[in-house]
């Protein structure tokens, strides 16, 4: 059963993490991984979910995927007990995924049953294609990216820091060109979409 917390900026929403997990976090590891955000030039909300993480009493197991070895990769993702990726460059996140292959390994582990935290760019990556981004993110900076279909894990498309700075005209953008076309699902930075099997519901 999918167990997806799906987030703007999880420091915001850490404290709905406990009981959406429903087990006691302390001593539990999660993966991290910061990548989406490696060349971003703002970039204070890896450092602000990994201490999000660590309040929770979770031990944060980082996972820079760009450089981490096969091994490290499959280990860290099938052993720890969840999975968090980071806000940051989609385009960038999703090549990088695709390069090392930790998209299917991530796509496995969520079909069994492991919590995955995703935090902007971490949730619109589970979408079917992450076309609908161009006006937030730059896929340019993903050069070896060679189309936009996603990990395809929700039938619908997250789209974060709605009515938040800076990006209130970014988002307005999306959701207009896109509202015929795409389910989207547009959250602010205080709320989170909890998906538990077949329950989808905004918590905040």
């Amino acid at each position: 059963m999918k167990k997806l917390f799906l987030s703007s900026s999880f420091k915001d929403v850490a404290n709905l993490f406990p009981e959406f997990a429903s087990s006691d976090l302390t001593e539990k590891t999660v993966t991290f991984i910061p990548t989406a955000a490696l060349h971003e030039k703002m970039n204070f909300y890896v450092k602000s979910g990994r201490k999000a993480l660590e309040k929770l009493g979770l031990k944060v197991d980082e996972l820079e995927i760009s450089t981490a070895t096969q091994s490290d990769i499959l280990s860290k993702l099938q052993n720890n007990d969840f999975i968090y990726v980071s806000g940051g460059n989609t385009f960038f996140l999703l090549q990088e995924l695709r390069r090392v292959g930790a998209d299917k390994i991530i796509m496995e582990q969520i079909e069994s049953g492991k919590i995955y935290i995703g935090e902007s760019a971490g949730s619109m990556i589970l979408s079917p294609n992450i076309e609908y981004v161009k006006d937030m993110d730059d896929y340019k900076k993903a050069n070896d990216l060679t189309n936009f279909n996603a990990l395809n894990i929700i039938d619908f498309y997250p789209l974060p820091h709605y009515n938040c700075f800076p990006f209130q005209k970014t988002v307005e953008k999306i959701i207009s060109k896109y509202k015929d076309t795409l389910v989207l699902t547009p959250i602010n930075n205080s709320q989170v979409i909890l998906i538990n099997g077949s329950d989808i519901r905004i918590g905040e």
